[in-house]
């Protein structure tokens, strides 16, 4: 049962939103980092895709809150569907926000491997997902044009703010921190710093890592399927 929905776009701090939520009770928390961890479900997320609904309580079986993508492109599926959730929409300056996910989500989804070296298919079923749902499904194969990915994110909030109810819906911007979100969910503020997850760096380190995994081996072997973005 999901209890509170991230419908925020990623490069939103919806890792760090992650993290939080599931420090403050209400995980786990489902991610594009779950389907990754959990390969199996990739096939499920490309039918949601191609049918543009699912079988959602199997989908989320386990988890009590979702945030990012895939969850995010099926906002208004999952808000009708768990009608007493709380939703979050993660919020970033625009312009901040494009170059981002250029230089992350976007290069990762560019990278192709060495001349000669296989991906595997599991691998290529991910890049697949990814496709229908991110930049085929969001952007509409258009996320290299600036100007209209930049629509795309400010329609997005708009439609947001219009159709979830003031009172089920929280705009964040994950460096207010635990105020405005203990406040919302009801809960106490923690002792510690809010989580600052998933910075440029780190994300380059962690996509070299999943490049890497992808390639088959010599001798045709395929490894493990990379987690991309």
């Amino acid at each position: 049962m999901i209890d509170v929905l991230g419908v925020g776009f990623g490069r939103t701090g919806t890792l760090s939103l992650q993290a939080a939520l599931e420090r403050l009770g209400c995980g786990p928390c489902h991610h594009m980092d779950e389907v990754l961890s959990h390969r199996e479900t990739v096939p499920d997320w490309i039918d949601a895709a191609q049918r543009g609904t699912a079988d959602w309580d199997a989908l989320f079986r386990g988890y009590r809150s979702t945030v990012d993508w895939p969850g995010a492109f099926f906002w208004r599926q999952l808000a009708a569907h768990y009608s007493s959730s709380r939703v979050i929409l993660t919020v970033r300056d625009p312009e901040k926000w494009y170059d981002s996910v250029a230089n992350t989500l976007f290069k990762a989804a560019g990278s192709a491997p060495p001349s000669g070296v296989a991906v595997n298919p599991e691998a290529m079923r991910v890049m697949t997902m990814m496709n229908l749902i991110v930049w085929d499904g969001v952007f509409k194969g258009r996320f290299a044009d600036r100007d209209h990915a930049l629509r795309i994110f400010a329609e997005h909030g708009e439609a947001v703010r219009r159709e979830i109810p003031a009172d089920r819906l929280l705009v964040f911007d994950v460096a207010e921190g635990w105020g405005p979100l203990c406040e919302f969910l009801g809960v106490p503020v923690p002792a510690e710093e809010f989580p600052r997850l998933n910075d440029r760096a780190a994300y380059a380190e962690k996509h070299r890592a999943r490049l890497a995994a992808a390639m088959a081996q010599a001798g045709g072997r395929p490894q493990a399927a990379p987690a991309m973005p």
